[in-house]
């Protein structure tokens, strides 16, 4: 006996094409006009949509863009700099000030407290209440104790006698209790209320069945009413109307979505083709011509300007600004050895410093590669 189970093969998944192939012919029929009636409707909508698609990103680029770096540095400028120099040379320093400040005027203070009044304070307080609580003790192990052991004794006795009394007093009052009270209440139950509740129970059985059997045959009736009169009309309206109206408005509403994703991609490329049609005719008229213009007219004669008159301007304009760089520094030389002849003719000839013996050997003194003495030995 084989006691494997067989493995169940993967369930098989309809593809596309199985469901293209198990259509009926309305939904054909619905699809071709659809589909014309989308493109030729969308087709407009699509090609303003990338005319303001390439607008926006022209705008994004050259406006929004810099404008909104223009305002990142202008708020940056006046209010993250502004901010961060506050914090930094304001709010810091304050800051620690106000710390040390606290530390001086609070901390160290309640430290000081702390350690020399408080401290002491506290361990005198300490051995006061130690020696109150030894002196306690000794009250309490010679005098309360001996006390209260006697007071027990004496309270134990007097205990005794009352529990006998009290137990003779106990017993004959449960006597009288039992025969005056709790006999006649059993007998009452026993006889009167058992028999009388029973019978009670029993006559509110009977209604609440007969309730019942009303109510379900009320109920019965109320819901065949309700099936035959609401439930199985609206089941056949379900049925026969509102399901067929659904699916038809399904398929169409399929059909639909379908063509405009078809429309819309069939859009975007007639308007891709659309706009390189009119790059290309915009190039060739605009772009191109103006190339040339540059590249044959303009290019030559700027190079001829630039050969001819700005390059020998320049070098004019160069030529020109060192002759007046030098004739302003030999008009400086000049002022310069005025003004030290005009000192010298008013004050005289500035005192030289006096010479001041060195212990190394002058220069003419020292020893060279062709001088067979030295500076020591040379007298």
């Amino acid at each position: 006996m084989d006691l494997q189970k067989p493995i169940a093969p993967p369930p098989v998944q309809p593809s596309a094409s199985d469901d293209r192939a198990l259509e009926g012919c309305l939904v054909v029929a619905i699809r071709l006009p659809v589909r014309i009636v989308v493109l030729v409707l969308v087709v407009p909508v699509r090609m303003v949509w990338d005319v303001l698609v390439v607008a926006g990103r022209f705008l994004r680029d050259t406006v929004l863009r810099p404008f909104g770096r223009a305002l990142l540095w202008l708020g940056k400028a006046l209010f993250v700099l502004p901010l961060i120099g506050l914090w930094r040379y304001v709010l810091a320093p304050a800051g620690k000030a106000l710390v040390w400040l606290g530390h001086v005027l609070l901390v160290v203070p309640a430290l000081w407290l702390y350690r020399y009044l408080l401290t002491p304070l506290g361990q005198g307080v300490a051995w006061l209440a130690r020696t109150a609580g030894a002196g306690l003790g000794w009250v309490y192990a010679r005098v309360l104790t001996p006390v209260g052991h006697a007071l027990a004794w004496l309270a134990k006795g007097i205990g005794t006698v009352l529990a006998t009394a009290g137990a003779g007093v106990y017993t004959a009052v449960t006597w009288l209790l039992r025969y005056l009270f709790v006999v006649p209440a059993r007998l009452l139950h026993t006889w009167v209320l058992a028999p009388v509740g029973r019978a009670v129970a029993w006559c509110a059985l009977g209604v609440g069945r007969l309730v019942g059997l009303l109510v379900s045959g009320v109920g019965t009736a109320l819901y065949w009413t309700a099936r035959i009169l609401v439930v199985l009309p609206a089941a056949a309206l379900w049925r026969w109307v509102l399901a067929p109206v659904g699916r038809f408005l399904a398929v169409v509403a399929r059909e639909v979505g379908d063509a405009l994703g078809h429309a819309w991609r069939i859009a975007g490329r007639i308007s891709l083709a659309v706009g390189r049609f009119l790059g290309t005719l915009l190039r060739w008229i605009f772009v191109e011509p103006v190339r040339w213009v540059y590249r044959t007219v303009l290019t030559p004669v700027g190079h001829a300007v630039r050969d001819a008159v700005l390059r020998p301007a320049a070098r004019a304009a160069r030529g020109v600004g060192r002759a007046t760089r030098q004739t302003l520094a030999a008009a400086r030389e000049t002022a310069r050895q005025a003004r030290a002849d005009v000192r010298r003719l008013l004050f005289g000839k500035p005192p030289q410093p006096a010479a001041v013996g060195r212990r190394e050997p002058s220069r003419g003194e020292a020893r060279t590669l062709g001088s067979r003495t030295t500076a020591l030995t040379k007298d």
